[in-house]
């Protein structure tokens, strides 16, 4: 967009250049003043860059982690390398198309550049060999589509700024809802100490057999660890292995993402859940490998991925684990699922657990849901602070654009007012491209955020956090309803601006 606005700078200048010229003026002199003013209006958006960038925006993200996590106080640091980018960037942004612009503009003599620069010649665009298609469009419809390929240069900057405003999607809202609403059921793992007495694993009988629990299964339950991630650190897995593998459907729902298929733990492999094979880069059919409890290494097949959110899951069944393992199977926790799943109930219900001696830990999902919770609430000031500023984005773009392509046409739309369009048909003479356009630009920013989609979600997770890489319909309803808002409103401006013109002014000659 910058080399748009620099160009057109410097063709409005077109005749004060050849003035100078024609005064003896060098190439330079006369350039000075377009390098400049691009330097200046580049330096002056760089620096306020370098200033939010390390102030206000890392203040933002403390904030937003700070409110639940604790960390230590923050500290603002002068990042050179970051700064030294950032100018760089700007002077290719800025400065170096207004210098490739007048080194164009003055190339040429100082008698042409006193006339007015010739229009472009004419020529026959794809759509008019489609003759089916081009012999049904009206003499309007065809004057867009020709001048949509006459000014290809604002036709790319529309469509990528455009593009570039629509990247923004989310995937975390719904996070917690379908981790522990619909895949995981149970609400607590009560573990027991291995040198727990008959008299002891009674009482823990009772207590699970007390009316507040709805149901409870035994289960096998240890953490495994295993080195995975970017830097290969070390991950904490829950390993579960149910007395019997039709028990685990009540309290856990094993199935692929993708397809939605069950996983039944019919086979001697291992289940695992879908982060963990992303960070180990294994699928099924591969083999795994992991340290157990008692630090004994052990490796098992994996039959299955999961879909799960939240923590690092291993699923196996009882003939599963008695291969990987070369011991028998014996029951050491239950999976409860009580008859009141409210925070309040659990917390309760778990601090009863706690007190009996049979008891070595219970884990409770409402920890697990809380730090769901907490990088979902988070991330959200971040969000919303990228979504204003993609807004922004759009906004600029598009009005700068729309005002390009008006301004370097007035004398085009002038005439057409002069021939007896009305108002509203001259703005739409040219409107018409600017929303051609802009659904072009949509398309074409929903590809890019679906990749930068994918991009955000591999990036900005912690190794124990998934977020849901399906995209719904509202992903892609939100940002067209954003650029169509925008559209319509810089219509009325346009309206109103070509309502004002003085079409005399616009159409005297300039020779």
């Amino acid at each position: 967009m910058t080399l748009s606005t620099m160009t057109r700078m410097v063709e409005e200048e077109r005749i004060n250049s050849g003035t100078l010229k024609a005064l003896g003026y060098h190439d330079g002199d006369v350039a000075v003043k377009f390098v400049l003013y691009g330097s200046l209006a580049g330096g002056a958006g760089a620096v306020l860059g370098i200033v939010l960038g390390h102030t206000l925006l890392p203040w933002i993200v403390y904030s937003a982690y700070g409110a639940k996590f604790t960390l230590p106080p923050i500290r603002l640091e002068f990042r050179p390398g970051v700064t030294l980018v950032a100018l760089v960037l700007a002077g290719l942004c800025s400065v170096l198309p207004a210098a490739l612009a007048c080194r164009h503009e003055l190339s040429e003599k100082p008698a042409a550049l006193l006339l007015p620069k010739p229009p472009k010649g004419g020529s026959k665009i794809f759509l008019e060999r489609v003759k089916p298609v081009w012999n049904h469009l009206s003499f309007t419809h065809k004057v867009t589509a020709r001048n949509l390929f006459r000014y290809k240069q604002r036709m790319l900057m529309t469509v990528l700024g455009v593009a570039g405003a629509v990247c923004m999607q989310h995937s975390i809202q719904q996070m917690g809802t379908r981790q522990f609403g619909q895949l995981i059921k149970y609400d607590m793992i009560v573990a027991q100490t291995s040198t727990a007495t008959d008299d002891q694993l009674a009482e823990l009988d009772d207590a699970l057999d007390d009316p507040a629990v709805a149901s409870h299964v035994p289960l096998h339950y240890e953490e495994v660890t295993l080195a995975a991630g970017a830097n290969n650190d070390t991950q904490e897995i829950n390993l579960l292995v149910p007395e019997e593998a039709s028990q685990i459907d009540e309290y856990l729902d094993l199935q692929n993402r993708k397809t939605g298929e069950k996983i039944d733990l019919a086979g001697d492999g291992v289940v695992i859940s879908e982060r963990l094979s992303q960070l180990l880069g294994v699928g099924v059919g591969d083999e795994v490998s992991f340290k157990a409890a008692d630090g004994t290494m052990r490796s098992a097949r994996v039959d299955g991925i999961t879909e799960m959110y939240m923590g690092h899951f291993m699923i196996m069944s009882r003939e599963a684990y008695e291969g990987v393992f070369g011991e028998g199977f014996e029951s050491n926790a239950a999976l409860v699922k009580l008859a009141d799943g409210s925070l309040s109930s659990v917390e309760e219900r778990s601090a009863a657990f706690m007190r009996l001696d049979a008891v070595k830990s219970v884990v409770q999902n409402t920890a697990l849901e809380d730090q769901v919770n907490t990088v979902v609430n988070s991330l959200d000031m971040i969000m919303t602070v990228l979504i204003l500023v993609a807004t922004m984005l759009a906004v600029v773009i598009m009005y700068n654009l729309t005002n390009l392509n008006v301004s370097e046409r007035m004398r085009e739309l002038s005439t057409i007012k002069v021939l007896g369009f009305h108002s509203n048909e001259t703005t739409m003479y040219i409107y018409r491209e600017t929303i051609l356009l802009t659904i072009l630009g949509v398309l074409a920013g929903y590809v890019m955020g679906v990749a930068l989609h994918q991009y955000i979600l591999n990036v900005v997770p912690p190794d124990t956090v998934m977020f849901n890489p399906e995209l719904s319909a509202i992903e892609f309803a939100v940002p067209a309803v954003v650029i169509a808002v925008i559209t319509v409103v810089l219509y009325f401006v346009e309206l109103r601006r070509l309502t004002r013109v003085d079409m005399l002014e616009a159409l005297k000659s300039v020779e």
